[in-house]
C-alpha cells in the first residue's frame, strides 16, 4: 500500500482514476447508467529513464497529465451526451476533419493544449508581471516586487475558481472532485470500498491537484526572486521558460506530502488544503458510485480487488 499510488480527476458526470499501469474512466450517461472505459497507460515517466530523474519527470507528468486531461473531458462529454444528442459541427470542426481526417480528435487536443496554454500563460503570468510592474514606481527591492507579483497571482487564481464555481456545470464537477478523493480516502484506509463507507472521509486530499497549483505558485514566487526584477519583456520569457523547473519542483513536493505524514508535511499541505474548499463540494451516493466504479476497476487490473462487476457496463 506504501509503495502504491492512485490518482484521479473529475470529468463531466463522472471520475477518471490512473495508477501507474492503468487507468478507467467512469460516466454516467443520460440514462442513469455507469459506462466505464478501461485504459493501459502508457507513460513517459513511469518505468522510463526520465522518472528517476527529480524535476524532469515532473515537468513530464504535468504535460502528460494535461493531454489526459483533455482526452478524458472530451470522452466523458461524449458518453454523457450520447448518440441522441446531434450537435451540429461548425465550420472550425469540419475544417479540422477535412485536414486531419481520422487524426482529427488528436489535432483537437493539441490545438486544446495549446490554447490552455497561452490562456495560462497570459492570466498567470503576463497579467500579474504587468500589475507587478506598476508598483516599481513606489517599491525598488526586487524580492518585494516578486512577492507583490506572487500575491496578484494567488489572488487571481482565487478569483477564477470562485467565479467559474458559480457555473452549475462545473459544481458537479466540484462535487465529482470531492467523490474522487473520498473513494480514494476509503481506499487508503483499507476498507470496502462502498459509498456509505466512503461518504464518511473528508473531501480534501494531500495529492491533490489544487494542492499542485497552489505549491506551483509559491515555488514560483521563490524561484523569480532569484532572477531579480528585469525589464517586462524579459520577466515574461524568464517566466515562461521557469515552467518546467517549476512544475517540476512543485511536483517533488507534493510526492514528499503523499509521502509523509508529519507537522511539516501537514503545514506545507495546509493552504492548497484550504483551497480545496472551493475546488470540490460534498457528493452525493450516485456521484460515489461513479468514483468508486472507476477506482474499483483499476484496483482490479492492478490485483488489488477481486470483484465480478464494478456497477458499472465497461467498454
Amino acid at each position: 500500500m506504501k509503495n502504491y499510488s492512485v490518482g484521479g480527476q473529475a470529468v463531466i458526470e463522472g471520475v477518471m482514476m490512473k495508477s501507474a499501469k492503468h487507468g478507467a474512466i467512469a460516466v454516467r450517461d443520460n440514462n442513469g447508467k455507469i459506462v466505464v472505459k478501461e485504459e493501459s497507460v502508457d507513460s513517459w515517466v513511469n518505468g522510463k529513464a526520465a522518472g528517476k530523474i527529480p524535476i524532469l519527470r515532473g515537468a513530464l507528468t504535468m504535460i502528460e497529465t494535461m493531454i489526459g486531461g483533455i482526452n478524458s473531458l472530451n470522452y466523458s462529454s461524449d458518453v454523457f451526451l450520447g448518440d441522441e444528442t446531434e450537435v451540429e459541427k461548425d465550420r472550425f470542426d469540419k475544417f479540422i476533419d477535412k485536414i486531419f481526417k481520422d487524426k482529427a480528435n488528436d489535432a483537437m487536443v493539441v490545438i486544446s493544449l495549446i490554447l490552455a496554454t497561452f490562456i495560462s500563460v497570459g492570466l498567470f503570468m503576463l497579467v500579474p508581471t504587468l500589475l507587478g510592474g506598476l508598483f516599481g514606481r513606489w517599491v525598488t527591492n526586487d524580492i518585494a516586487l516578486n512577492l507583490i507579483e506572487g500575491g496578484i497571482r494567488i489572488c487571481i487564481l482565487f478569483a477564477y475558481i470562485i467565479v467559474i464555481s458559480k457555473n452549475k456545470d462545473i459544481q458537479r464537477v466540484f462535487e465529482y472532485h470531492g467523490a474522487e478523493h473520498k473513494s480514494i480516502h476509503c481506499f487508503e484506509n483499507e476498507e470496502d470500498l462502498t459509498p456509505e463507507n466512503a461518504r464518511k472521509y473528508k473531501r480534501l486530499h494531500p495529492r491533490c491537484g489544487t494542492n499542485f497549483l497552489f505549491i506551483v505558485m509559491i515555488t514560483s514566487i521563490i524561484l523569480f526572486s532569484f532572477f531579480g526584477w528585469p525589464n517586462p519583456l524579459l520577466r515574461i520569457v524568464v517566466r515562461i521558460i521557469c515552467v518546467p523547473v517549476v512544475s517540476g519542483i512543485a511536483y517533488e513536493i507534493i510526492k514528499l506530502l503523499g509521502r509523509y505524514d508529519n507537522h511539516l508535511t501537514r503545514a506545507v499541505a495546509y493552504p492548497g488544503m484550504m483551497l480545496q474548499y472551493l475546488t470540490t463540494k460534498e457528493p452525493d451516493d450516485s456521484q460515489l458510485e461513479v468514483a468508486i466504479a472507476s477506482l474499483k476497476s483499476v484496483l482490479d487490473r492492478d490485483g488489488f480487488l477481486d470483484y465480478k462487476s464494478c456497477g458499472g457496463e465497461k467498454i
